[in-house]
């Protein structure tokens, strides 16, 4: 293996050890693989951390042009490049992160598809009458309800043990990106479904894990991603939906109904306000179509 094959396998080693999500470090590991497929392209081994300077890094991202990436993606292989190279400084391995002189491209200002509270309800009413027969009922359901009901991203979900479910309080305590941990409350049909999943759920004696795969294990990210996908598909007729179509809808709604965007951000466990604003877009949005459909004199 190429020197710098050794090191994009230490950082994502590094990455695992500091509890990043398993999609991101899936994310990562193919965007390292796609720079070390074209610093190999001429059938050779990668040159040396050392000797990759920015023009070998701008003719890489002129490539990326060229296979008409859109903008989110090359700024994510961007992103993580980066972030190798920043770890390759703290190694030792190079003196500076020339990947910090490469631009982004910009990324087109789109707002995030949302459900109605119809749409949402449907879908969920649905898994919890039993339309689609299916072996975890109880414990799909529940997932549903905490991806919804508590806004939460799928990595914190899978990440839930027994321990973090405060059933009395209906609190649950969420880790965050940069393990950052927040509490977050839920409501009475989130707590219906855990008390109705709970009794059910059967796992090795030593397994703190909240949700369990088929085998007994902690579900992964990819199961539970699979699980929202198949619902998606059969009960609401849509293969766009996903984990995160739930966090958008639960902060919309919240939005709509007259919660403040300080305590939406503290819920999403957003690190600054302005992520959170895209929300207050999204709401306009919909004004403004209610307004054109509506208004005599629109």
């Amino acid at each position: 293996m190429s020197e710098l094959g050794v090191y994009v396998g230490r950082y994502l080693d590094e990455l695992k050890r500091a509890n990043a999500s398993a999609h991101t470090v899936r994310s990562y590991d193919a965007d390292f693989r796609q720079f070390l497929a074209y610093l190999s392209r001429q059938g050779g081994e990668p040159p040396a951390p050392r000797a990759i300077d920015t023009v070998a890094l701008r003719e890489w991202l002129a490539d990326l042009y060229r296979r008409r990436m859109s903008a989110v993606t090359m700024r994510r292989k961007i992103a993580a490049v980066r972030s190798l190279f920043r770890f390759l400084v703290r190694q030792g391995v190079i003196e500076a992160n020339v990947a910090r002189l490469i631009r982004s491209p910009k990324a087109p200002q789109t707002l995030p598809r949302v459900m109605t509270p119809e749409q949402v309800n449907g879908l969920i009413d649905g898994i919890g009458a039993g339309k689609v027969e299916r072996p975890h009922t109880a414990r799909d359901l529940t997932i549903f309800e905490l991806l919804y009901g508590c806004g939460i991203r799928i990595g914190e979900l899978v990440g839930l043990n027994l321990a973090d479910i405060d059933l009395g309080e209906r609190w649950i305590l969420v880790r965050g990106k940069g393990k950052k941990e927040r509490q977050v409350p839920f409501g009475s049909k989130a707590a219906a479904a855990l008390a109705r999943y709970l009794p059910e759920r059967h796992g090795k004696p030593d397994q703190t894990a909240l949700f369990l795969n088929h085998r007994g294990g902690r579900l992964t990210d990819r199961g539970a991603r699979g699980i929202v996908k198949f619902y998606s598909i059969v009960l609401a007729g849509d293969n766009s939906l996903h984990p995160h179509s739930l966090r958008h809808a639960f902060a919309t709604h919240l939005l709509s109904d007259g919660a403040d965007l300080r305590s939406i951000q503290e819920l999403l466990g957003h690190a600054t306000l302005s992520t959170t604003q895209k929300y207050t877009q999204v709401s306009l949005t919909d004004l403004l179509s209610v307004y054109d459909k509506a208004h005599p004199k629109a």
